[in-house]
């Protein structure tokens, strides 16, 4: 931008999750005027708060990692600075091998360095497996490998199976044998490719990540619940003067014969210098058809797994909890739910809210579950308060339920996916004034979402400052350049 233009043009966003509003709330800074386009009748994506028994609870997303500042620092931008909590306790367990065992400490999601603490989580051949891999030759990786192939190489399946499994179904919904190394874990990733032995490259991450702890929490909650942290941004957006439209889904996004874009979202239609499209790959697929079939192929292939949430709330004097934040469960142990939150330890806002009150929510259905998410909601409470019974002892009644249904709420990310995206993002390259952001992209968490929001503003920025310097001294722009 040569700074002559006050006015950054009209741009359009497809969705308003959170990174279709983090990418509205950045063009308005830059000056832009902007549009937000939302097919549902609410904004917010999987960020959703609600409420059971009276009190406030998310029914999506609950956390966000604080070691990456984008979420942090749009909390603060949106006017929650005083909001901001961490979470009360972030002591977790494992439900494996029929009891709740401590999570082990020092592991790269899910990956150990060492074989110490991990007695009662593995079996001693699997602790011995763990000591081998110092001795193993290098396990090349290429340009891509399944997680839990590179783990269980060189530290065996009781790994995967008992540790990985559990922490990347909690993040991705997802099958640690299929799930990209390079996408969702790039740390561990990087590290295969500089370090003979994988548990020597963890100890090196870890020491890494101590020092990093050193500055503050490692997650970050929002009192209230991080579901409002989309609504305080839309707020943002309209008081800075952008338009935020639900309930409208765009039909129809076409190039416009002389330069920009033309779309139709029920009996609107705008014209607009840019768009980013911040939907669902799906969605996404869809609106890019006709301008850009080759991405919009990539998007169409582009898998995803469904889930349930299931809250429940407990009267405190009928529920008794183990300590901590809740604990995670392998599939291997062949229990129907993945996970259990208890939300009233884990987050100090919702005890304080009601002193009376328990809740806790668990998390039901994987990649390739289908089977009990076909289950009506009674169906899932009742596999959910069985589980709990058996984990914790938890038999009382509760006095409210409520079950979220999140169906293809989380893209899956196999091996491959990184080329997949670069060639999305090679395609959408070729049409000036276009931009796609959100969890298909680099990351299903809060801060990875906004982060693509940002990437995305950057190029449909520079594209309009390209379009702004041609326009005001066309013979430069066309005939300047490498030879100048």
């Amino acid at each position: 931008m040569n700074g002559a233009r006050t006015d950054a043009g009209h741009v359009v966003v497809i969705g308003a999750g959170i990174a279709g509003l983090a990418a509205a709330h950045r063009l308005l800074a830059r000056g832009a005027r902007v549009t937000v386009l939302e097919a549902s009748d609410r904004v917010g994506g999987k960020l959703l708060p609600g409420e059971i028994a009276g009190v406030r609870v998310d029914l999506g997303a609950e956390s966000m990692l604080a070691r990456r500042p984008e979420a942090v620092t749009l909390a603060h931008e949106a006017g929650l600075t005083d909001r901001l909590q961490p979470p009360a306790t972030a002591s977790a367990s494992l439900w494996t091998r029929g009891a709740l065992r401590p999570m082990p400490k020092g592991h790269v999601m899910g990956v150990p360095g060492t074989a110490s603490a991990l007695s009662g989580v593995l079996s001693d051949e699997g602790l011995h497996r763990i000591e081998r891999d110092a001795d193993l030759p290098r396990t090349e990786v290429g340009d891509d490998v399944a997680v839990g192939e590179y783990v269980a190489a060189r530290l065996g399946r009781e790994v995967v199976d008992r540790l990985v499994e559990p922490l990347l179904g909690g993040v991705y919904a997802g099958d640690a044998y299929r799930i990209s190394m390079r996408s969702a874990v790039p740390q561990l990733f990087q590290a295969a490719r500089t370090h003979t032995s994988l548990t020597e490259g963890v100890r090196e991450i870890q020491a890494g990540a101590a020092a990093a702890q050193q500055s503050g929490p490692v997650f970050m909650g929002i009192r209230g619940g991080v579901g409002s942290l989309p609504l305080a941004v839309a707020e943002s957006v309209r008081a800075r003067g952008g338009e935020i439209v639900t309930g409208t889904p765009v039909t129809e996004l076409r190039r416009e014969p002389a330069a920009g874009w033309r779309i139709v979202a029920g009996d609107r239609v705008l014209h607009a210098d840019a768009v980013i499209v911040a939907a669902p790959a799906p969605a996404a697929a869809g609106l890019l058809r006709a301008e850009a079939p080759a991405a919009a192929a990539e998007l169409a292939a582009v898998e995803y797994a469904s889930m349930a949430l299931v809250t429940l709330a407990y009267r405190r004097t009928e529920a008794h909890l183990p300590e901590g934040s809740g604990f995670l469960v392998p599939p291997v142990d062949g229990r129907t739910i993945k996970a259990s939150t208890f939300a009233s330890q884990k987050w100090g806002w919702i005890a304080d809210e009601n002193p009376d009150l328990v809740v806790l929510r668990t998390s039901v259905g994987r990649y390739g579950e289908t089977e009990i998410l076909q289950r009506d909601d009674a169906g899932l409470v009742e596999v959910s308060r069985t589980d709990l019974r058996a984990a914790t002892g938890l038999a009382a009644t509760p006095v409210e339920t409520r079950v979220t249904r999140w169906s293809d709420g989380l893209p899956q990310y196999p091996v491959g996916h990184h080329a997949r995206v670069a060639r999305i993002r090679e395609h959408i390259g070729k049409l000036p004034g276009l931009a796609v952001c959100g969890a298909v992209y680099d990351g299903v968490g809060i801060p990875a979402c906004i982060a693509s929001a940002y990437a995305a503003v950057d190029q449909v920025h520079g594209d309009l400052g390209a379009v702004q310097e041609l326009t005001a001294n066309p013979v430069q722009s066309l005939h300047g350049g490498a030879g100048e």
